[in-house]
């Protein structure tokens, strides 16, 4: 396979997404997204295991701007391995708009950790969704997160819900904050209240220095409906669980678009209608100011906070 050769059946990112209907907070940060490439820049890792679209730092500055946002987190993608070329150009293409979380490996040097901090790296992501990385051993991970904290960098581990109980003694072992993606993508089929979502929510009470991000409807959603043909209240079976975090913790939830949505297979969304989702999750402005201004601030912006 080519660097070129998309994976069979991707789904690229929709190319021209509504204006939301939401008003969006002035300073609003989309604190989930990545850039993909273009790969005749920044080639994708050996080790991959899937090949996207191009999905460029210019193409995701005029999302940003299109949807009404101030700021962008954007998130190393798989694709790209440890080679944080990609996203590190961005952020510093940014003017200061961006700020990044990094994929390291255990030999990085600490001279290599002051360059991403002082590109905008402000955290590091550790996947544990197999289908997506061969997963790093805990104790490289823990060593990582060690070294990072004295940066006052975080951690953002993306896993899926049955994976929680096993994983939970070494989150509750790392020294700096978590970040955890997607809600830790919970089984919508089973109830919002529920025993496996309920552990989730333990997770968070028990650790105050646990995030959630209660983004990426579009994954977990089964019944929807979706984000297209000017739906804005879309992904409904998806609601009780963001909307129970967001009010639990509403000083340590986040929400970013996902642009470009890598690895979806049913549907692409409209980035547009998908702003949208958020008054749905967080009805009043003040939780609204906190999901999208206040709470990614004070974690990437302190200084502005």
């Amino acid at each position: 396979m080519s660097l070129q050769d998309k994976t069979p059946g991707w789904l690229d990112w929709h190319p021209t997404p509504t204006k939301p209907f939401l008003a969006l907070p002035p300073g609003a940060v989309d604190a989930h997204c990545h850039v993909f490439g273009p790969a005749d820049a920044f080639p994708f890792a050996p080790e991959r295991k899937y090949t996207p679209c191009d999905a460029s730092k210019e193409q995701l500055f005029a999302l940003r701007d299109h949807l009404g946002f101030s700021r962008n987190v954007i998130v190393q993608a798989t694709c790209h391995g440890a080679d944080n070329r990609a996203m590190v150009d961005a952020c510093r293409a940014s003017g200061g708009k961006a700020r990044g979380v990094a994929t390291v490996r255990r030999n990085v040097s600490d001279q290599e950790l002051q360059e991403l901090h002082h590109a905008g790296v402000r955290g590091v992501r550790f996947n544990f969704v197999k289908r997506l990385v061969d997963v790093t051993p805990q104790d490289e991970l823990q060593e990582i997160a060690e070294r990072i904290a004295e940066l006052g960098w975080h951690v953002v581990v993306y896993f899926e819900a049955q994976d929680l109980p096993g994983l939970w003694p070494f989150f509750s072992r790392l020294p700096t904050p978590v970040v955890v993606d997607h809600m830790g993508r919970p089984d919508v089929r089973k109830p919002a209240h529920g025993p496996e979502f309920g552990l989730f929510l333990r997770l968070m009470e028990a650790h105050d220095n646990v995030w959630c991000k209660v983004s990426c409807p579009e994954r977990l959603s089964l019944t929807g409906p979706q984000a297209l043909h000017g739906e804005r209240c879309a992904y409904q079976d998806v609601v009780p669980f963001a909307r129970r975090v967001v009010e639990a913790f509403p000083n340590r939830v986040l929400w970013g678009t996902d642009w470009p949505h890598p690895n979806l297979k049913e549907h692409m969304p409209d980035d547009g209608l998908l702003v949208d989702f958020i008054q749905q999750i967080a009805p009043t402005r003040s939780l609204q100011r906190q999901l999208l201004v206040d709470n990614p601030l004070r974690l990437y912006w302190p200084e502005d906070a």
